[in-house]
């Protein structure tokens, strides 16, 4: 009798908990409506700004440059470029449509993440992914140059289609996040896909054997590359991390961002030893096309290896010079949070003193 008394004191203190959950779940709805509410309304905000900007800019190149006017057009110049900047900043704070490849392969699901520290947790998991990826990647690479064994082979090219899939994806989810991602690292990887499938078709023939060797070696030294990248770059990121430099959805794609300039002369020759590599295969290649077994997979891949290292080389050259000037930037605001965390430290003592 005393166990049923039990169980219907329970039942009646479990259905006054649901009634609370209940409370709080409509609470939860009201919240969610009127957040989406604040959504339209800064989403539309940012709209008539930029529509209002746009039609400033135009005016103002009709405003005569006198010596009067001079000093207000730049000041209103400086003003403009600001509000830019904020209207950025606000921008990433709110959700944003897939662009047309995840709407492609994800329809309209939102892929935004409106949380600062849910950011830099995807962020990390996609590096972190690169990493076990390119680990993987070197062991099968060395076991595949050891041993000439197809299904081996095949397992392998596979993983490289399926890696590079991924990548597309999750790229274009960092993408919509507010990742400043340079238009050929992700095209890079597009390409990378495509080479990768037409590896795993090419036929196992006479050309396929004569370039396996020089293929496994190529993305042994890849792979030793990305850790390399991933090992210094997190030490990087962490110090930046911990200064509040960098934008939060800023990553690594083939280990050449902003952050990366300050130290990096050690990883330039390995970088660029990667893309000789590639024009290496290009031509290795483009010379196996003439072989009399040769199918369309030889002179297309040579092709692709090409495009992939005029690429790569061109990008790199074009963003060096802009990370020196990043470089000093950097030095500036690490001096001036220096000097500002050196200020508080006197403060916190002077009241000290005071206190005492």
């Amino acid at each position: 009798m005393c166990d049923s008394v039990d169980v219907f004191a329970e039942w009646k203190d479990l259905a006054t908990d649901y009634k609370q959950l209940e409370n709080s779940n409509k609470v939860y709805q009201e919240k969610l409506n009127e957040l989406a509410g604040y959504q339209k309304k800064c989403t539309d905000g940012i709209h008539h700004q930029k529509y209002r900007m746009d039609i400033i800019k135009q005016n103002l190149k009709s405003v005569p440059r006198t010596a009067e006017n001079a000093e207000k057009i730049k000041e209103l110049e400086e003003n403009l470029i600001k509000q830019s900047a904020h209207l950025y900043h606000i921008e990433q704070t709110l959700p944003k449509q897939n662009g047309v490849y995840l709407k492609i392969i994800l329809g309209n699901v939102n892929v935004s993440i409106l949380n600062k520290e849910e950011k830099f947790k995807y962020k990390d998991e996609y590096e972190k992914f690169k990493l076990i990826i390119s680990i993987i990647s070197f062991v099968l690479a060395a076991l595949n140059i050891i041993f000439n064994f197809r299904p081996l082979e095949l397992i392998y090219i596979f993983l490289l289609v399926w890696y590079y899939c991924t990548l597309t994806i999750r790229e274009s989810i960092l993408k919509v996040n507010g990742s400043r991602i340079k238009g050929w690292w992700r095209m890079h990887h597009f390409i990378s896909t495509v080479a990768a499938g037409i590896l795993l078709i090419w036929p196992d023939m006479i050309t396929w054997n004569q370039f396996r060797t020089q293929f496994m070696y190529f993305n042994a030294y890849i792979s030793v590359v990305q850790y390399l990248q991933f090992i210094y770059q997190s030490g990087v990121l962490y110090r930046l991390k911990a200064l509040g430099e960098r934008h939060n959805m800023d990553i690594t794609i083939e280990g050449f961002h902003s952050w990366m300039w300050r130290g990096l002369s050690f990883l330039i020759p390995f970088l660029f030893g990667g893309y000789l590599f590639q024009l290496y295969n290009a031509y290795v290649l483009f010379q196996l096309s003439y072989e009399a077994t040769a199918t369309w997979h030889v002179y297309v891949l040579s092709v692709i290896f090409l495009i992939i290292f005029t690429g790569n080389t061109v990008t790199t050259l074009m963003v060096i010079p802009s990370k020196k000037w990043e470089k000093m930037k950097n030095e500036y605001s690490i001096l001036d949070f220096l000097s500002q965390l050196s200020k508080k430290v006197r403060e916190n003592g002077n009241n000290g003193k005071k206190n005492e």
